[in-house]
């Protein structure tokens, strides 16, 4: 009976969290974006259906404005070839100062005709999605389901929580913590192990000190002193005065050492374990392998990169412009960048800017990778938030250390 109510608790359970996520769908902001207000209201029709927040946006002239004021999770590009998609999206790009900000996802609407070129796009992630919709709108389902799609993966990013890669350089820094209280814990040791030498050697002294005295005194040597005449006695005083004064404080200076030596003995012990783990960690974290983001719009540039890098440990992304780029980033945080300076949508420069306003970004380390060294690109970049620099043609062992010195600094 009480397994009986523990699955129907567990089934309403179930049916309310459904209830939630579709909730949370349908309130979700969508815009649909074309040169027609017919199609887009066509577009928008079939999406009410399900979704309750929907914005038109229509005029070209308002696109960026449209965009900034809505800050749509979903952007539905619903023009009638796919030509216009892209370049609306690049605008968008070009001219927003908050799309890179914003996450949300892309459908592109195409013809028959274009299906193959839809799927390369998306391919390349310029675009998250496609839909065959024009000239027939059969398939206005597939719609429907491509942004619910699209609302969920925006949802299992923002509770995904830290990336493999991050739980990686946190273990390195645990390695490295574990490594140094080693160090110290050992170098404790031997400061102990030198203060007990230290007093071993200065009661001997300070013995031979008083022994010296005492037969200075006694042979009448110190200048001023008159020869003693009860040299045994005197012998036997500087003796209890070793023994009962100088030498029992140095034995409870030694002795007040003894917890500290002890103390350092157990912490080491009770380190021990937690240090091994942090190692074992450290050992898990190697077989990460870091995520670089290669930028460049030259085909044969991407090619030598990922022929020089080919035989580390990096995992290599390519992004053949900065819209692209920016576009992958939304889904991925790379380990370190190395961006082009010279691209033919959005060069290097502008690309790091937008991408250094994002937070999660903000420390991400970006390479700029130029074939001509003038000042004007330098100061820029640096502006912009770069960390170093690469000048074609690369040479390889430049390229691996800038690069290890980037994800190790």
């Amino acid at each position: 009976m009480e397994r009986a109510h523990a699955a129907t608790a567990s089934s309403f359970a179930m049916k309310g969290e459904r209830a939630a996520l579709k909730s949370i769908e349908a309130r979700a902001g969508i815009l649909v974006a074309s040169d027609s207000p017919s199609d887009a209201a066509l577009v928008r029709k079939l999406l009410a259906q399900e979704f309750e927040q929907i914005f038109l946006s229509t005029t070209p002239d308002q696109a960026v404005k449209d965009f900034e004021s809505r800050t749509p999770d979903v952007l539905v590009l619903a023009f009638n070839t796919l030509e216009k998609s892209e370049r609306y999206y690049l605008g968008l790009y070009r001219l927003s100062g908050k799309i890179h900000l914003q996450p949300h996802r892309t459908v592109v609407l195409c013809n028959m005709d274009e299906i193959s070129q839809a799927y390369q796009a998306c391919r390349k992630q310029y675009f998250d999605d496609y839909v065959q919709f024009w000239p027939m709108t059969n398939d206005a389902p597939r719609l429907l389901m491509s942004v619910r799609l699209s609302l969920r993966d925006l949802r299992a990013i923002s509770e995904g929580g830290p990336s493999a890669a991050e739980f990686a350089a946190q273990a390195r820094r645990l390695a490295e913590l574990g490594s140094m209280l080693d160090q110290h814990v050992a170098q404790g040791s031997q400061r102990i192990e030198g203060a007990n030498r230290a007093m071993a050697q200065a009661e001997q002294d300070i013995g031979a000190a008083l022994d010296g005295f005492s037969s200075k005194l006694a042979q009448g040597n110190l200048p001023g002193v008159s020869r003693l005449s009860d040299v045994s006695g005197l012998e036997q005083a500087i003796k209890r005065l070793k023994q009962e004064e100088i030498g029992q404080r140095l034995s409870q200076v030694a002795d007040s050492v003894q917890p500290i030596e002890q103390w350092t003995d157990d912490f080491r012990k009770g380190c021990e374990p937690h240090i091994e783990s942090a190692r074992a960690l450290n050992a898990m974290a190697e077989a990460v392998r870091p995520m670089i983001l290669i930028v460049d719009d030259d085909e044969f540039q991407r090619n030598i990169v990922n022929t020089l890098l080919a035989a580390e440990n990096y995992r290599l992304v390519f992004a053949s412009g900065g819209v692209e780029a920016l576009n992958i980033l939304r889904k991925m945080q790379p380990d370190l960048i190395l961006m082009d300076i010279l691209m033919p949508d959005m060069d290097g420069i502008e690309t790091t800017w937008r991408l250094k306003t994002m937070p999660q970004f903000a420390k991400v380390p970006v390479i700029m990778v130029t074939g001509r060294s003038e000042d004007a690109a330098v100061r820029n970049s640096i502006k912009a938030g770069a960390a170093n620099f690469i000048v074609k043609p690369m040479d390889r062992d430049t390229l691996l250390a800038k690069v290890a010195s980037a994800l190790r600094p």
